[in-house]
């Protein structure tokens, strides 16, 4: 029996409904899909609130779908959390938003790749704000989750992740800054039955993930992890959410104004990838 994957179309003023049509011709057959849009017109490039209450709107209805078992995974196309404040609602993310939904307090975003995984311990957040917010992060819990979900979704056996360091050089052991050895070296000691290493040099760390001597990235922050998948493979780039009770994906890429009155310009490759990895996730699952 074929999965059933659920596709919102994101914000209906973006090229999220472009994307979606020009990837389920591409997957016909690969899946039983149900796009969860609205063919009411709205004008391509032109956000406002009635798009972000919309699309916010396309996500509730999914949530309802795979809570009647209709759908077995949630692929999302890209919003705008700007539409959708527009719009009375208060959004900072899908991730937050579904996990708020469901009732997840433990959950992870994963951006990852067809060379790279990363784990993002701090998310959509200012620099600035980084060392104090990190001081907040469960180290233990994340590594624990991300090592369970790598063998439940990517049925690695015996995960190894690194951890990047939070200045340069891993703050050569203190020299250029304290937050790895106040705030990560004492839990990495910690975690003696998970393979983990590190703090290292995120540039150390990264190549040698490229390397394959590491299976996943925990980053510091959200930059640390998106320059290098978009450097070396942003057309695979997908972003996976850990710990909800379903299957959710997304492409790495936002929601395109500038472009969504251009169709033939919208790359649908970051979707493509998104839907086969919800695909191939949900099957793991399945299959466990």
């Amino acid at each position: 029996m074929k999965l059933k994957v659920g596709i919102t179309i994101g914000d209906p003023a973006g090229i999220g409904p472009v994307i979606a049509q020009k990837a389920l011709k591409k997957l016909s057959g690969l899946a039983d899909f149900t796009v969860i849009g609205s063919a009411r017109g709205f004008c391509p490039g032109k956000m406002n609130r009635q798009t972000g209450k919309a699309s916010l709107n396309f996500l509730d209805q999914a949530l309802g779908l795979l809570a009647d078992k209709k759908i077995d995974c949630l692929v999302t196309c890209p919003v705008s959390k700007e539409a959708i404040n527009r719009s009375g609602a208060h959004f900072s993310g899908h991730t937050e938003y579904l996990a708020q939904k469901t009732n997840t307090r433990d959950y992870l975003m994963m951006l990852l790749n067809d060379s790279l995984k990363f784990i993002l311990l701090t998310r959509h957040i200012p620099l600035k704000d980084v060392p104090v917010v990190l001081r907040r992060v469960d180290l233990k819990k994340t590594a624990l989750l991300a090592d369970q979900y790598l063998k439940r979704f990517f049925n690695i056996k015996n995960p190894k992740l690194v951890i990047c360091g939070v200045n340069p050089h891993a703050s050569d052991n203190g020299l250029i800054g304290r937050e790895e050895n106040l705030l990560l070296k004492p839990v990495l000691k910690k975690l003696g039955r998970i393979k983990i290493c590190g703090p290292l040099s995120a540039d150390v760390a990264i190549a040698q993930m490229l390397d394959k001597k590491y299976d996943c990235a925990l980053a510091i922050y959200h930059d640390q992890a998106l320059i290098p998948l978009k450097l070396i493979s942003a057309q695979s780039g997908v972003n996976i959410t850990l710990g909800l009770p379903f299957v959710r994906t997304s492409p790495l890429h936002g929601t395109a104004f500038d472009i969504a009155d251009k169709p033939r310009l919208a790359d649908p490759s970051s979707l493509i990838a998104a839907i086969k990895l919800a695909i191939k996730c949900a099957s793991n699952l399945k299959n466990a």
